[in-house]
């Protein structure tokens, strides 16, 4: 069973009055005729392009990204980006502070998270992470060689995989210790010489006055709640996302030191 960070308790909400509901209504259904309104053209050119080119998505990437990007757009939420998504084969390792990571880290490169395979049954999700080719396993360190062909396969096919190492999301205003365990897969003999990893940092901004954990999604919080709070916020804040230098695989002697060096220069980037 994966670990869930508890951390503080969450903030309190105010109830929500006529004005809130409003901002929901202004931005909520915008935003989900974007979301489903993309998926629906996600999946019919998925339809085409799964037949011609198998794993490779020389299309659908595309959708997913401007979906991303314009909903912050739509939410109001200012979004910024500093350093260069690197290049060429590789996976990509970020904290992990709310559901908004998953526009934040799309709407800038064209990216396949992996996550538990518990998310393939979440209601909605579930179902977006599968059609935008989520690759779903089990943190489990038996399960390693099975982890290995598939991240060769899609890395071979082009893909920037993402993960989240600490294995849960916080509040956002901290970083907890990375897993090792899936990193083991990065020093297979087929994939330590040419595989980079980049390290990317998101840094959440509360709107003023409010909690600085007004973003962070953890523990036991429901999503719908959250989500309608941050749809009803009377301003919002903004989102930075920092890509630092990626870091070459071979240049570590195992998994727990490269796991090390990838969480310090993440920490260092929320940290700012």
């Amino acid at each position: 069973m994966a670990e869930i960070w508890h951390g503080a308790a969450p903030p309190d909400h105010r109830p929500l009055g006529l004005r809130d509901w409003l901002r929901v209504a202004r931005r909520g259904l915008p935003l989900a005729l974007l979301v489903f309104g993309g998926l629906i053209l996600l999946l019919l050119i998925r339809l085409v392009e799964r037949p011609l080119c198998g794993l490779r998505r020389p299309v659908t990437p595309y959708v997913t990204q401007y979906v991303c990007q314009t909903a912050f757009v739509l939410l109001g939420i200012r979004y910024r980006s500093a350093g260069q998504p690197m290049r060429g084969t590789g996976a990509v390792v970020a904290n992990h502070a709310s559901w908004l990571d998953i526009f934040a880290l799309n709407a800038r490169k064209r990216i396949y998270f992996v996550s538990k395979s518990e998310v393939a049954g979440w209601p909605g999700i579930g179902w977006l992470a599968r059609a935008t080719g989520t690759v779903f396993i089990r943190r489990d360190r038996r399960d390693a060689p099975g982890q290995i062909a598939i991240f060769r396969a899609r890395l071979q096919a082009g893909h920037k995989l993402l993960f989240f190492p600490e294995g849960t999301s916080t509040d956002g205003l901290q970083v907890l210790p990375f897993k090792p365990t899936l990193f083991a897969a990065f020093f297979d003999p087929a994939l330590r010489d040419d595989l980079q990893v980049q390290p990317v940092s998101l840094r959440y901004h509360a709107p003023l006055g409010a909690d600085p954990r007004f973003y962070g999604w953890w523990g036991d919080m429901a999503f719908g709640p959250h989500l309608l709070h941050t749809l009803a916020a009377p301003r919002q804040g903004g989102v930075s996302v920092i890509y630092h230098p990626p870091l070459r695989v071979r240049d570590f002697t195992d998994r727990k030191a490269l796991a090390l060096a990838l969480e310090e220069t993440v920490r260092a980037g929320v940290a700012g």
